[in-house]
């Protein structure tokens, strides 16, 4: 008879409570896919919970579970930067395996965390980290992995897409719409990690590195929220043909020099009202990936709660289970195996340099305001040209001001330093009135 697997869960929040559902209720299931019992013999709480099975030890003391013989597996739940990598690295010098949905500890650390597990012959687990309960951290590690990775491009925020999609359908400005999320519970108190694009920056992170094969490198994302995006811009967007939405972009870029470099960048971005990312709506998430020789596949669903990523969790839990039970000869038919932790060899990890923001390349939505004179739309235009800037589209509106008028512009790709020059000759217009609105935009293609 094989022996059980241990698993201990730190945190009993929404997720770790997830955790403990998903296990009692898929009991069976879990079972006949593993070949094992899985149990739960400790979980780390602050305080004692009547709702645990009895047989459970409960423990304030994170580091002595980490560290117990009466557990194979440790499952970290508690978020966090301090606390979550004491842990986990106790952890791991113990030789458990690990399953985290820590996202910004992995970002910031993870390039630490993954080189001592590695020297401990254990596993970090982390499908929970990015996008609940879409299995996309297992698809880019296996799944797509005789492939090479052009781009991808990750609605990953929930919060900022339900901010922006409630925007778009009810016409509400985006402070409304804010309190409204706070209110369902979708953004926090103090919800800058979600509208300033942190949250999606971290989980951003951890995707590049897998399809790219680079270190993590969190603090070279250009990161940019959507406090600043008014419905005036949404609705004109709308009218071009286009939908606005926080955007996560990992792209491979190739210089007219031969030299790669990678861009990654959050940002809010213009994409065609008839793309599949543009349609992905409310807190639902959805990453895009454009490979080769496979092309362009999408990966949607929930983006967070309990459900979506306990699912997530346990998916790692299982995996690990399969890796424990190589060794166990009554397991027969089983195999372990080890997918490097960011899908490339350790030593083979790249140094493909993280290109500046001012190296970035994408298409403008530029909105300008200026006086009604004869001539104004010839200067910027004109302006634009001497840039090397094409324009693809024009857009005049009525005046909203006495003698103002909005001028929308798209424009082709083009390096951002470029676009920088050019906007600042066409504020210094005495035609112009107001600093240009810049949104980028990207056709995913």
């Amino acid at each position: 008879m094989s022996k059980s697997i241990k698993l201990a869960i730190l945190g009993l929040g929404t997720v770790g409570t997830g955790v403990i559902n998903l296990i009692n209720d898929n009991l069976g299931e879990l079972k006949r896919r593993s070949g094992r019992d899985i149990i739960i013999t400790e979980v780390g709480t602050r305080r004692q919970r009547d709702d645990i099975d009895a047989s459970i030890i409960q423990n304030d003391d994170l580091m002595a579970i980490a560290a117990s013989d009466n557990v194979d597996i440790v499952i970290e739940v508690i978020g966090g930067t301090t606390l979550a990598k004491d842990v986990i690295m106790h952890a791991i010098k113990h030789g458990k395996h690990v399953v985290t949905a820590n996202k910004a500890l992995l970002a910031e650390h993870g390039n630490e965390i993954f080189a001592l597990a590695e020297a401990n012959n254990v596993h970090v687990a982390y499908e929970a980290a990015v996008a609940g309960g879409i299995p996309i951290i297992k698809v880019m590690r296996e799944a797509l992995a005789a492939n090479k990775v052009d781009w991808l491009a990750g609605i990953i925020n929930g919060t900022g897409n339900f901010i922006m999609s409630e925007m778009r359908d009810t016409g509400r400005p985006f402070v409304d719409v804010l309190a409204e999320a706070q209110a369902l519970g979708y953004a926090e108190a103090d919800p800058t990690f979600d509208v300033e694009g942190i949250d999606a920056a971290h989980k951003l992170a951890l995707l590049a590195s897998i399809a790219f094969g680079i270190p993590l490198q969190f603090d070279k994302v250009y990161c940019e929220g959507i406090t600043g995006i008014t419905l005036q811009d949404v609705n004109y967007a709308e009218e071009l043909g286009y939908r606005i939405k926080h955007v996560g972009f990992a792209v491979r870029r190739t210089n007219d020099k031969g030299k790669e470099g990678i861009e990654l960048r959050v940002h809010p971005t213009l994409i065609p009202q008839n793309t599949l990312l543009a349609n992905v709506n409310g807190v639902k998430n959805a990453v895009l990936v454009n490979s080769h020789p496979l092309g362009q596949t999408l990966y949607y669903g929930d983006g967070a709660g309990a459900g979506a990523t306990a699912s997530a969790v346990m998916a790692d839990v299982m995996d690990l289970v399969r890796v424990l039970g190589s060794n166990d000869p009554s397991l027969t038919g089983q195999q372990g195996h080890h997918v490097p932790h960011l899908s490339f060899l350790p030593e083979l990890l790249s140094d493909t340099p993280i290109l500046r923001a001012e190296q970035m390349i994408t298409g403008y939505y530029l909105r300008v305001h200026a006086y009604d004179n004869p001539g104004v739309l010839a200067d910027i235009t004109r302006i634009l040209s001497d840039a090397g800037i094409n324009i693809d589209a024009i857009l005049q509106k009525p005046a909203h001001k006495v003698g103002q008028v909005p001028i929308i512009i798209l424009t082709l790709p083009v390096i951002e330093s470029q676009m920088n020059l050019a906007i600042a000759k066409i504020e210094k217009l005495d035609s112009v009135t107001d600093k240009v609105v810049r949104i980028r935009l990207d056709e995913l293609a």
